[in-house]
């Protein structure tokens, strides 16, 4: 079933100067900070940590602190949001396209294109650098996604999401109740949640690079198909609600949409801090006595970070109705700056931190604390940040934008020659 929705154009929304809607790109921008700093703590290798989290165990009080932070507001709280985007922007391209003369099924194969080739993306970067990568699961849900539902109507979609987000609620609640039966001492605990943090501790704990690079493509199939895809569900609701939402223009628009937006934003956020204090608490020694469940509550952990995400999604989208008619300023213009070359700041990330903070490299992991490689994580986002001004100056895309616009677009058209007399 199709809809009208579907194929047609969206009304024109609000755009900023540039012709650019700013609230995505905004997020993106935010969320890049988000990325790295849930990033990190991988790197933390050669010590004790909390079950099947990331943070070690140990440290400093301002480490505690950043660790209990990064758990309630950014541990699988960020990637729902990225996937909302990549959706969202999905919906954008297939628009564009129809402009500018392709048919249906010329915008669509472009569309495979582009998805085949995140998956590509994803696979070298997670062969050479970081196994945790984003973009094959999302490059593979896109792939799936718009195949399946992108013709669909609109009610098809929140229909799908919203029995994706049931399944989801309902592991989450087995799963807590299997924690409880943990904690009453009725079966043993349940460590199938840490295989990937053991797999993501020794891609960066062994010092031998193809080692390293062995247990990174172990890791990633996981992430790709688990995790962060298909199987994980929350991925591919985030990206289905960014299908509906890109449908209605609520980031073009976000005037119209206020109510549910702010909606979104407070309960989303408030769903999500609150779900993942009790983690932080615990890994803090204030809830020692819920360690032995710990990996039972990874479900309801996803379940509210699901909406965090949207939550946070929410917040730029109100924000950047507030930028859509006047200029962003110095601050606005430097994030949407990134969030214009998210692949490559992405990418730029992994650059930066896997040579300098894993074994294989110069190590600075297995010596730095949470505080110290959370100011770390910051210090490399603002160097991304510094790089999308320079390229926004000259008017340069980001480099890993340009190679995937240039593989799934083919080469530029040529000029036409100058007229003669």
């Amino acid at each position: 079933m199709t809809t009208d929705h579907a194929r047609s154009p969206a009304p024109p929304g609000t755009a900023g100067p540039t012709g650019r809607i700013p609230g995505p790109d905004l997020a993106r921008g935010i969320m890049l900070l988000l990325i790295v700093l849930a990033n990190t703590p991988y790197y933390l290798y050669g010590r004790p940590h909390g079950g099947m989290g990331a943070h070690p165990v140990d440290g400093s009080v301002a480490d505690r602190i950043v660790q209990a932070v990064l758990i309630t507001t950014v541990d699988l709280r960020v990637y729902p949001m990225f996937a909302f985007l990549f959706g969202y922007g999905l919906v954008m391209i297939l628009r564009r396209q129809r402009r500018a003369g392709l048919s249906d099924d010329e915008a669509r194969r472009l569309l495979r294109r582009r998805n085949l080739l995140l998956v590509a993306f994803g696979a070298m970067h997670a062969l050479l650098l970081w196994g945790g990568d984003v973009l094959g699961a999302y490059g593979l849900c896109g792939l799936v996604l718009v195949w399946l539902f992108l013709r669909r109507s609109d009610r098809t979609l929140l229909v799908w999401a919203g029995v994706g987000t049931g399944l989801l609620a309902l592991l989450a609640a087995l799963s807590a109740l299997e924690g409880l039966a943990v904690l009453a001492g009725e079966q043993p605990p349940n460590d199938l949640g840490s295989v990937v943090t053991v797999l993501a501790r020794a891609s960066v704990s062994d010092p031998d690079v193809l080692g390293a690079a062995l247990a990174r493509m172990t890791m990633w199939p996981l992430q790709v198909l688990v995790i962060q895809g298909p199987v994980g569900m929350v991925v591919p609701v985030s990206i289905l609600l960014g299908f509906w939402a890109a449908r209605r223009g609520v980031l073009e628009r976000p005037q119209e949409h206020r109510r549910l937006l702010w909606i979104t934003a407070v309960g989303g956020i408030s769903i999500g801090w609150l779900g993942g204090l009790p983690l932080a608490l615990n890994h803090i020694g204030v809830l020692d006595a819920l360690s032995p469940a710990m990996s039972s509550f990874a479900m309801p952990q996803m379940l509210t970070g699901l909406a965090c995400g949207l939550g946070y999604v929410a917040v730029f989208g109100l924000v950047g109705g507030r930028f859509a008619d006047r200029p962003p300023g110095p601050l606005g213009g430097a994030l949407t700056a990134v969030g214009k070359r998210s692949l490559s700041c992405y990418l730029a990330q992994s650059v930066l931190c896997a040579p300098l903070l894993a074994a294989w490299g110069l190590g600075l992991g297995g010596s730095l604390g949470s505080a110290a490689t959370a100011a770390f994580a910051i210090g490399v986002w603002l160097l991304t940040v510094l790089w999308a001004v320079a390229l926004e100056r000259r008017g340069a895309p980001g480099p890993a934008e340009a190679l995937l616009r240039r593989l799934a677009y083919g080469p530029p058209a040529p000029a036409p020659a100058p007229a003669t007399t």
